[in-house]
């Protein structure tokens, strides 16, 4: 049986990219979902709109002859789409496509969804819409889509099961939190063949209830690029985050970290698996922290986290085939733009951090080749004065290890602290450039295997383009 197809010019839409075509678009979606459901198909021209609300057993189809333009006036975008859920981020509590409680929900392409962003304020307290949100919705698919210039995340699907992502181009570097794929309560996912470039995390995933655990995660075969991190594991952590895979990734120019796992709200992450990268000036490969924290009027904190959480679990991680190269870019100091530093030369390097009372448990390191510029002659800080972590329950955490400080590392290439159940196997260190610094530290370690091999920089013949 032929799916009913529902064209909004049918309701009132022009697509002359001036009108606002927000009530037809609407229109059409909801008479395919009171007809049982079908195919909207948005094609021929340029359709300005504001918050558009997705129906169960909908596909919203953009064609190639089409593109989707979110409104520049914030007032096109209602308050009733539940709201982003970082404490510090009340700016993006709005959205361009809303689906709540609805099942067999798609958008596809080949066509773009373009969210305006340049239209919107960059700094201030000025709300701006993400591109897309949805919440408790099940059979989500996301195909074959240009998903453009978001004035801030790109999407944010929360409490959602069976998530399919699939040959989706993200492209939003035109604003400050240019996420590119959040998943905070979600199982059952797949993303498969992106290509994200963005001002902050390509691919996020986080748990910040306890009822939702994010888990079931396959991640495979993307193009990364971005400011911040590639791929985030974490930050909003109060629930468990499990089961994950990533592999086949390739990351090109991320100016903090490649992928970053952040136990710090109490909950757990354990059981993730991640094989073939390869990494070109990449600032730190890899970063993996176990702590605690609790800022309610600083960075990242969750809205649902109401006081300091003991010191969750993070675990059985293995990190397997990962390339890592540098070239004389990495020399130099890298800002957001130009008034927010991301990274310099000597903030690069592998870090694993924690507590000596509450250690990260069971982390292998297999087959890393990792070739940093290195090149830092006069290190800014005694190496003896780089930070613990802290239990922020027991102790002030005034100038401990934490998410974002230090700016610094001690080492050249490996920094692992605090690990009970540690392989390190057939890892290949070499700096492009001489580095004073040690080239690696274990440190209050359970050492199951030390294959680290640490080659002289001055037998470096790595050419990079």
């Amino acid at each position: 049986m032929m799916r009913a197809n529902f064209d909004p010019r049918d309701h009132g839409a022009v697509g002359d990219g001036t009108t606002k075509d927000t009530a037809a678009l609407q229109a059409a979606l909801d008479a395919c979902a009171d007809a049982g459901g079908g195919r909207v198909v948005v094609e021929h021209g340029t359709y300005l709109t504001g918050t558009l609300f997705l129906r169960s057993r909908v596909e919203l189809h953009i064609a190639a002859s089409a593109r989707l333009l979110a409104s520049a006036d914030i007032e096109d975008y209602p308050e009733n789409v539940h709201h982003n859920r970082y404490r510090n981020e009340p700016d993006l509590d709005r959205c361009l496509l809303f689906a709540e409680d609805v099942e067999h929900v798609t958008l596809s392409g080949p066509g773009e969804i373009n969210g305006n962003g340049p239209a919107f304020p960059r700094t201030g307290p000025a709300p701006r819409a993400m591109m897309l949100r949805t919440l408790r919705a099940s059979h989500v698919r996301v195909r074959d889509l240009q998903l453009l210039d978001a004035p801030g995340w790109t999407t944010a699907f929360l409490d959602s099961r069976w998530i399919w992502v699939e040959n989706v181009r993200i492209h939003n570097e035109s604003n400050f939190n240019g996420d590119g794929l959040n998943f905070d309560g979600c199982q059952h996912v797949y993303v498969r063949g992106c290509h994200i470039t963005g001002t902050d995390d390509n691919i996020c995933l986080q748990s910040s209830r306890r009822e939702y655990p994010t888990r079931d995660v396959h991640i495979s075969d993307c193009e990364l690029s971005s400011v911040c991190a590639g791929i985030r594991i974490g930050l909003k952590s109060i629930g468990t985050i499990s089961d994950v895979t990533i592999q086949g990734i390739t990351m090109t120019s991320v100016l903090r970290e490649g992928v970053k796992i952040e136990c710090t709200e109490g909950g757990v992450i354990t059981r993730i698996a991640i094989s073939d990268l390869i990494m070109h000036d990449v600032r730190r490969p890899l970063w993996f922290l176990l702590n605690n924290r609790f800022e309610p009027d600083g960075l990242g904190s969750s809205k649902e986290l109401e006081s300091m959480p003991e010191i969750g679990e993070l675990s059985h991680i293995r990190v397997s085939g990962l390339t890592a190269v540098d070239s004389e870019k990495m020399a130099e100091e890298q800002w957001r733009f130009d008034h927010d530093i991301q990274g310099a030369a000597e903030f690069a390097g592998i870090r694993v951090d924690a507590g000596a009372t509450a250690p990260i448990r069971f982390l292998t390191l297999r087959d890393i080749t990792y070739v940093p510029w290195g090149g830092v002659q006069v290190p800014s800080h005694p190496l003896e004065d780089y930070p613990e972590v802290v239990d922020g329950l027991r102790v002030s955490t005034d100038g401990a290890s934490s998410n974002y400080f230090p700016t610094w590392s001690r080492t050249t290439f490996v920094d692992v602290r605090n690990v009970e159940a540690l392989r390190l196997e057939a890892v290949l260190l070499q700096a492009r450039q001489p580095d004073v610094r040690p080239p690696y530290l274990i440190e209050g370690c359970t050492v199951l295997a030390d294959d680290v091999t640490v080659l002289d920089a001055t037998e470096s013949r790595t050419s990079v383009l």
